[in-house]
């Protein structure tokens, strides 16, 4: 987790403000700003390949991929004098099917998104599984699936929201295996998946991707 700018907290308007004029990305969690830093080459390819998989199947559909630079908002409403409770996140891997629904006339806070794909790295994991998963299936009433794609070894982690609402988990390992999602009629390969990337030993000490 990156550190917070030295005031503690903002309200949601002037994270915006301020991340509509600075050219890195800061993910916002109640009041608090953070930045988000590079990623690590695995990260990328994994990105790349789920991103360029995706788009071609969605071809010619309602449904569009979006990658990295597509803010979600998943949190109430603001209400002054309130403490902010809201979250702003940008997942590495996005579709949105049908009508785009925005925060604003900038259209550059996404609200609806269908399916989201984080790929972990060791900072992010914990977050990722835990606060995160949380407040998007709280807050995000159009996901019907939350994804999390190792970067380390070839397994993916498929959460699918049923018609009662509740969640469950499918696990997917091995480059023979596949992803099928049926919410918008893709299927991912691992192959395809992990093509490019090359696994480090579970004992390698490196630098990975390092964000909220």
């Amino acid at each position: 987790m990156a550190t917070p700018r030295s005031r503690i907290y903002f309200t949601e308007e002037e994270y915006l403000a301020i991340e509509r004029a600075s050219e890195e990305r800061h993910e916002y969690v109640d009041g608090r700003i953070f930045a988000m830093a590079g990623e690590s080459y695995q990260h990328g390819e994994i990105c790349v390949n789920l991103t360029g998989k995706l788009h071609l199947q969605l071809s010619g559909k309602s449904c569009r991929v979006r990658a990295q630079n597509t803010k979600v908002r998943s949190g109430p409403e603001p209400k002054a004098p309130q403490p902010p409770e809201g979250f702003y996140s940008y997942p590495d891997v996005l579709v949105v099917c049908g009508e785009r629904k925005f925060h604003d006339i900038y259209r550059d806070v996404l609200l609806n998104p269908n399916v989201i794909i984080e790929v972990l790295s060791k900072s992010t994991e914990a977050f990722d599984r835990g606060e995160k998963f949380i407040r998007y299936r709280t807050w995000l009433p159009t996901l019907t699936d939350y994804i999390l794609v190792s970067q380390d070894k070839p397994m993916i982690e498929h959460y699918r929201r049923q018609s009662d609402g509740e969640w469950v988990l499918s696990t997917l390992e091995g480059l023979d295996a596949a992803l099928n999602i049926e919410s918008i009629g893709c299927s991912l390969k691992l192959s395809d998946v992990y093509d490019g990337v090359q696994f480090l030993p579970q004992d390698a000490s490196f630098e990975d991707d390092l964000s909220i």
